[in-house]
């Protein structure tokens, strides 16, 4: 009966999302999520977009099992990259103070051909693991709740892949816009549902939530805490899904749209890591992601609300990662042309290859985060030294940080090869993590602000 209230539940979302999709899209639509009126989205139009494509599937279960091994650490460890809301609108504010239209205008402008493909090397990477990690937690739900289907999780990642891309392909980022309000609406409720059980569930105490240490101890959680402050002011910028919402309406009303999603989907954060923090505190094993401790802590309908709220996510992450996709590949790249079949193209090609990796089977979760994160952290000494301070910066200097990120990246990644074992210090992953995140820092400062000069009159 749960497994039929679960896909029946989904159903009605996906039908709900195709409802809401625009019934005709323009090409201004489909790329840039003009209205057909050619209006732009409003305040809260954005705000829950932004919400409901940052609060991914992803991204919840990360919180809870971060809450899970390292207590209230590991959960304000992950919460503390929403502090991305507040440093990417920083950002593009003052991009759009400069005259840019995005990200790649500002680099363009400064770093020519090759700095622009530097950063859309990263962002490419960056929608791939957005899509990858999204049907892979769509693939441990459904094998969660139909474990007597022997391809249950192979089955829903096809399934689910190709609904997201046949509504996300109608209608581009217009799409993604009307679909984000609804799903977010959804999640919300049914997210609202499960919180209110578990807050007023008996034994329930919220003292030892907030000063819970985890099933395996704080300390984790703390280092990964100064990880997310070294990766948060460049983190936001590797992410096309929020810096193209950056650029859609006028400057005061985006402003407005980065502050309510910060601590919207903050809270959200906070309240999804408390099931882990509660998992740990009760004792549970750890199973399946939790899933399977969830499964058996809760009462049916409060595992049901949970597994549809991480659907919901999902979903609504897949359609505004595609819409970013296309933009990238068509407006940046060249690669398609600038029309709807161009950009419903290069939609189902990342789509393809979101699906066969996570087909492969792949089940990292926080890696892709973790290395994402580092790559992107060349960023941080480029737009501090040009957007903030006001420096010219050379462009091997630019290229210089960008290597060293990748190198940090790649590191992280391949930390257990046996010739980077005996490079990175021993320790936690984590531990190492830190190490890589202060070096790329350091090596990209010293490239920087060795190659850069104040421009004159700035």
């Amino acid at each position: 009966m749960q497994a039929i209230i679960i896909v029946a539940g989904f159903a009605l979302i996906v039908l709900a999302s195709l409802a809401a999709a625009p019934r005709r899209a323009s090409v201004d639509g489909f790329f840039g999520g003009a209205t057909q009126f050619g209006q732009a989205p409003g305040l809260w139009v954005l705000v829950l977009s932004q919400v409901t494509t940052w609060i991914f599937a992803r991204s919840l279960m990360n919180a809870a099992i971060l809450g899970y091994f390292y207590g209230i650490w590991g959960v304000l460890a992950y919460a503390a990259y929403y502090g991305s809301f507040l440093t990417g609108g920083f950002i593009v504010d003052r991009l759009r103070a400069q005259g840019a239209g995005s990200v790649q205008d500002w680099l363009r402008a400064r770093f020519g051909g090759a700095g622009v493909t530097c950063y859309n090397l990263v962002i490419a990477l960056r929608l791939l693991s957005e899509v990858f990690a999204n049907l892979l937690v769509v693939g441990l739900i459904f094998a969660a709740a139909l474990p007597q289907v022997g391809m249950a999780r192979e089955a829903s990642i096809v399934i689910v892949a190709a609904l997201g891309l046949g509504y996300s392909a109608w209608g581009g980022l217009s799409a993604a816009l009307r679909t984000d309000v609804v799903q977010m609406v959804v999640f919300l409720a049914v997210f609202a549902v499960a919180l209110t059980a578990l807050l007023t569930s008996p034994g329930f105490d919220i003292g030892a939530v907030l000063t819970a240490e985890g099933a395996s101890g704080s300390w984790n959680g703390k280092v990964l805490l100064l990880v997310a402050a070294l990766q948060v002011f460049s983190y936001p910028v590797h992410d096309p899904v929020m810096m193209d919402r950056g650029f859609l309406a006028d400057r005061r009303t985006t402003r407005a749209s980065f502050l309510h999603a910060f601590w919207i989907s903050t809270l959200c954060i906070l309240g999804f890591g408390f099931f882990g923090i509660e998992a740990a505190l009760r004792g549970a094993a750890y199973e399946g992601e939790l899933l399977g401790t969830w499964a058996v802590m809760f009462p049916p309908w409060v595992y049901t609300a949970l597994l549809l709220s991480l659907l919901v996510s999902a979903l609504s992450t897949l359609d505004s990662a595609l819409a970013s996709a296309a933009r990238l590949m068509a407006d940046e790249l060249g690669v398609v042309p600038r029309t709807l079949a161009g950009g419903r193209m290069a939609m189902l090609g990342f789509m393809a290859l979101g699906a066969g990796l996570t087909l492969w089977g792949n089940q990292s979760l926080f890696d892709a985060v973790a290395v994402s994160g580092t790559a992107s952290l060349f960023l941080t000494p480029v737009l501090i030294a040009g957007l903030v301070l006001g420096r010219k910066v050379a462009l091997w200097a630019y290229v210089v940080a960008f290597v060293a990120a990748m190198a940090g990246a790649f590191a992280y990644f391949a930390r257990d090869w046996p010739i980077l074992a005996g490079i990175l210090p021993e320790g936690h992953k984590y531990e190492q993590l830190l190490m890589i995140c202060l070096v790329v820092l350091a090596a990209g400062f010293v490239a920087v602000l060795s190659g850069s000069r104040r421009i004159r009159g700035a």
